[in-house]
C-alpha cells in the first residue's frame, strides 16, 4: 500500500556530515572517462599490469579447497597468514614486527579514516605536508581538525621545520617515497632526522607508503617504521603493486593504538573481506611480488622519461617540475600569475586533462600548480598531450 501525497522528510544533517567534501580528482575522473581525452589526472596503475591469471587462479584455488572459509565472516584483525607475511616482509635486522601489530583494511583509505577517529578531535592540530595527498586531507577532514602545513622544499618534507609548529599536535601525516602529488622523496638524512625530531617531540609519524615499491633505479631508503616501530604508524596497499579493485590495505602500529584501530574498524565493517585476503596470501605467498613488481617498475619508468623528454621539448623555460624517481606523479610549478584551474579549463577543450593544484593544500592554495600522472597513458598520447598543455601554458606566459 503506497501511501498518498506525503510530506517531503527535512532532512537534518550532522555537523560532520557538512565537512564532506568531494574528491577534485574524482569529479575530474567522470569529465575525463571520454576516450578522446587524452587523461594525466588519475592516480590510477596501469591496467597492463594487473595479475589478472594468477588472480583468477588463486580465487579458483581458494574456493575450491577453503570455500567455506573464504566466505565465512573472519576476524577483525584479518587473515592470520597474510598478517605473518606482511609482518615477515617488513622485519629488517633493527626492527622486528609482530603479525599482532598488522590490522588489514578496506584499502588504505580506510586506515586514513581509523586514524582520524581514532587520533583527531575537533580542533586538533594536524601536521600535513605543503602539498599532501588529497585523500588524506578528504578522511582527515571529517573530523574537523586544524590543519598545519609543514615546510618542503625540493626534497620533500624539512624535519627541520616540524618543531615550530609541533605543539599540541595529534600527528604528522607523510608520504616519503615518491609523494602524491609531487613524485618527492626523502633522503634517508631525512628520514632519520625527522623520526628523531618527532621522537624528541613525542608526536606520532604516520608513514604512508603505497608507492615505495614503485623505484625505477635503486630500492628507496629505508622505511621510517623500521627506524622507530614505537613511534611510527605505517601504513602498506596492495593497490598499486596487485590491483586497486580488491580495496586490500594494512595499517602497522604499536599495540595500544592498534587495539584502538581495530576497535574502531569493528563498529566500521567488522572485517575486511576474508575471501580477498586468502586469494591474495595465495599470489603473493612464494615470492610472486619479487617477480611481478619490476615489470610494473619498467613500464613506469620508461613512460615517465616520455614524459620529462616532452615537457623538456614543450614546456616554456619559466616552468619548473619535479624529476621522480619512482611512483606515478609529476608536480608542475607555474609563473604566478597562472591559474591552473583556468588552464584545466582550456585544456579540457584540447581533450586534454590533468588536476589542479589546489585542492592537495592543507592551507593557502599554491594555484599556479598542477600534477600529471603518466601511467595509463601510452607514449604517443603522452607526446601528443604534453604538446598541446605547452602551447597551451605559452599562451600565457
Amino acid at each position: 500500500m503506497k501511501i498518498e501525497n506525503p510530506n517531503p522528510i527535512q532532512w537534518q544533517f550532522a555537523q560532520r556530515a557538512e565537512q564532506l567534501q568531494g574528491s577534485a580528482i574524482r569529479e575530474i575522473l567522470k569529465i575525463t572517462q571520454r576516450p578522446e581525452i587524452i587523461s594525466f589526472a588519475g592516480g590510477l596503475p596501469s591496467p597492463a599490469t594487473f595479475p589478472v591469471e594468477q588472480m583468477r587462479a588463486a580465487y579458483d584455488k581458494v574456493l575450491s579447497l577453503q570455500g567455506k572459509i573464504a566466505l565465512q565472516y573472519g576476524p577483525t584483525d584479518g587473515y592470520g597468514p597474510l598478517r605473518e607475511w606482511i609482518a615477515h616482509r617488513l622485519t629488517t635486522s633493527d626492527a622486528k614486527i609482530l603479525p599482532e601489530q598488522v590490522l588489514m583494511v578496506s584499502g588504505s583509505q580506510q586506515a586514513l579514516d581509523l586514524l582520524g577517529k581514532v587520533l583527531i578531535d575537533e580542533g586538533s592540530k594536524v601536521l600535513v605536508e605543503t602539498p599532501s595527498y588529497l585523500g588524506a586531507l578528504q578522511a582527515f577532514s571529517v573530523y574537523r581538525p586544524e590543519f598545519v602545513s609543514v615546510a618542503t622544499d625540493d626534497a620533500g618534507l624539512v624535519p627541520q621545520s616540524v618543531a615550530a609548529v609541533a605543539e599540541g599536535a595529534r600527528l604528522l601525516y607523510a608520504l616519503p617515497n615518491f609523494q602524491n602529488p609531487t613524485g618527492r622523496s626523502l633522503t634517508l638524512e631525512r628520514r632519520i632526522e625527522l623520526v628523531e625530531t618527532c621522537a624528541r617531540l613525542g608526536l606520532p609519524l604516520i608513514e604512508d607508503d603505497p608507492y615505495g615499491a614503485l623505484s625505477y633505479r635503486n630500492e628507496p631508503p629505508p622505511k621510517m617504521l623500521t627506524m622507530n616501530p614505537n613511534g611510527v604508524v605505517y601504513m602498506g596497499s596492495f593497490s598499486k603493486v596487485l590491483t586497486p579493485g580488491i580495496r586490500l590495505g594494512y595499517v602497522v602500529a604499536p599495540l595500544p593504538l592498534l587495539r584502538r584501530l581495530e576497535l574502531a574498524k569493528q563498529a566500521a565493517d567488522l572485517h575486511t573481506a576474508q575471501l580477498t585476503q586468502m586469494v591474495v596470501y595465495e599470489v603473493v605467498k612464494d615470492g610472486f611480488l619479487d617477480r611481478h613488481i619490476p615489470t610494473i617498475r619498467t613500464l613506469y619508468a620508461n613512460q615517465c622519461q616520455v614524459m620529462l623528454d616532452a615537457m623538456a621539448e614543450h614546456f616554456p623555460s619559466s616552468v619548473t617540475w619535479t624529476k621522480p624517481e619512482g611512483g606515478m606523479f609529476i608536480w608542475v610549478t607555474l609563473p604566478k600569475h597562472i591559474d591552473s584551474m583556468k588552464l584545466f579549463e582550456a585544456a579540457l577543450e584540447q581533450h586534454v586533462a590533468f588536476v589542479p593544484g589546489a585542492p592537495f593544500y592543507g592551507n593557502t592554495p599554491e594555484t599556479n600548480t598542477f600534477r600529471l600522472s603518466f601511467v595509463t597513458v601510452p607514449p604517443e598520447r603522452i607526446r601528443e598531450g604534453i604538446a598541446k598543455l605547452g602551447k597551451l601554458i605559452a599562451a600565457r606566459i
